[in-house]
């Protein structure tokens, strides 16, 4: 772990560098282009090589989707608690979804005319969910339960498959519980560029959502335009701010738990208490111990973990509205939480006080856990209900309306030149 406090020579530096923007490398930008020029060029044949390369499975036009033979086989290896706990998830998913979304309305203006927004759920998406260290049940649940939810009636899921050629049952079984509709064995860039912009086997969509890693969100942020994208969600990302009335193990519990993702997770401690650090950093020696990916966690505790000791809880804040974390964990004294809490502004989740364990909102709470990542919160928002839905503009005018808007509409036809504007609306308001 990196641990600075704010007497330490290289501390500003540091802080300096937590300022984070979603921008690719160029050599990343250069790897996921070719890769979706040719899936554009080659179409299947592509992803067959691909999924090759990286999986070691050898797909056919024929495997390419889960078929239903595979899909029955899946519900039945899944055990009834781990349907439950699906079930449950979903039930608390759709119950936020439906309250987030927005709602038709109209009004009369000023002028008489009618105006109003109309929402209506769009008819293809995809969901992409990473395969990989874990299968991601729960990811599943986190994108196609709100499409579900919104009334999306085609849901194309992608996910990379293990090397028997199969998805992982539950997540299988999470993902048709979610309403989805086709599943394809592929994963990286190219499952997202075959879903952009289709192949002879793969019809496309027409937004894409779900996390994955590097290469797939900068797939997704280069082929905005071709497709619509929810946001930019790439390896996970926890920040712990905490006074000293938090509890250390509670602490360690979340530092671990986000580390265990492994691989490009970040994950960042910041207090104004000397003593708490000294006392989490016993609890992580304790805690880990008992775990089974220790190589995972070991690896992310040394690359992707700062510490930091700042003067006070207002520094501890600037950094975090600066560094716009994933997950934010606010563990201060009971009677400053709302106080504190308000003053965050990038965050994507921000689960309040010792109890609110990051693991609940990943897996059950009902809002999305896939959340914006390195840095992009200060942009994007996570995934909620209303990005499933399109939205159309309503004008509606009676002849009494047209009247009332002339004057106004001849002047900015006037002074932007466009004369034939005006006249639209001339002949109407005088026939």
């Amino acid at each position: 772990m990196k641990l600075l406090t704010y007497k330490d020579a290289g501390y500003e530096r540091f802080i300096k560098s937590l300022n984070r923007n979603a921008v690719p490398t160029d050599d990343l930008y250069s790897v996921v282009a070719d890769i979706i020029a040719n899936v554009k060029r080659r179409g299947n044949k592509a992803l067959f090589e691909y999924t090759e390369k990286f999986d070691g499975v050898k797909l056919t036009a024929r495997s390419l989707y889960v078929s239903d033979a595979e899909m029955a086989e899946a519900e039945g290896l899944v055990d009834d608690e781990v349907k439950k706990a699906i079930a449950a998830a979903k039930k608390n998913i759709h119950a936020f979804a439906k309250r987030s979304m927005r709602k038709d309305w109209k009004y009369k203006n000023v002028q008489g005319a009618e105006v109003g927004e109309r929402f209506v759920p769009y008819d293809r998406v995809g969901v992409y969910v990473p395969g990989g260290k874990a299968p991601l049940v729960s990811t599943a649940l986190m994108t196609a339960a709100f499409a579900q939810a919104a009334g999306v009636p085609e849901i194309l899921a992608a996910t990379p498959v293990g090397a028997d050629g199969k998805v992982n049952p539950a997540l299988l079984y999470a993902l048709r519980e979610s309403g989805v509709t086709e599943v394809m064995k592929v994963g990286g860039a190219q499952a997202i560029a075959a879903m952009a912009l289709g192949t002879s086997k793969v019809r496309c969509v027409e937004k894409i959502f779900g996390p994955g890693n590097s290469f797939v969100v900068e797939a997704k942020r280069q082929l905005v335009g071709a497709v619509s994208i929810d946001l930019l969600p790439g390896p996970s990302e926890v920040l712990v701010i905490a006074d000293k009335s938090a509890n250390p193990a509670f602490i360690a519990a979340d530092l671990l738990a986000q580390a265990e993702h492994g691989g490009d997770s970040v994950v960042g401690f910041i207090t104004d208490s000397k003593g708490l650090i000294t006392r989490v950093q016993q609890q992580i020696d304790k805690q880990m111990k008992k775990l089974s990916r220790v190589d995972y966690i070991k690896d992310v505790l040394k690359r992707g973990t700062f510490v930091l000791q700042v003067k006070n809880l207002d520094d501890a804040v600037e950094i975090c509205n600066e560094f716009a974390p994933e997950h934010l964990s606010l563990i201060v004294d009971g009677e400053s939480e709302d106080f504190w809490l308000d003053k965050i502004r990038t965050a994507g989740a921000v689960y309040v006080g010792n109890y609110s364990a990051v693991a609940v909102g990943d897996f059950l709470a009902g809002p999305s856990h896939t959340l914006p990542t390195g840095g992009s919160g200060k942009s994007f928002s996570g995934i909620r209900a209303d990005q499933f839905q399109r939205r159309t503009s309503i004008v509606r005018m009676d002849k009494k309306a047209v009247e009332k808007s002339l004057t106004h509409v001849q002047q900015f036809a006037r002074v932007e030149g466009l004369d034939a504007h005006g006249a639209s609306v001339e002949i109407r308001a005088k026939s």
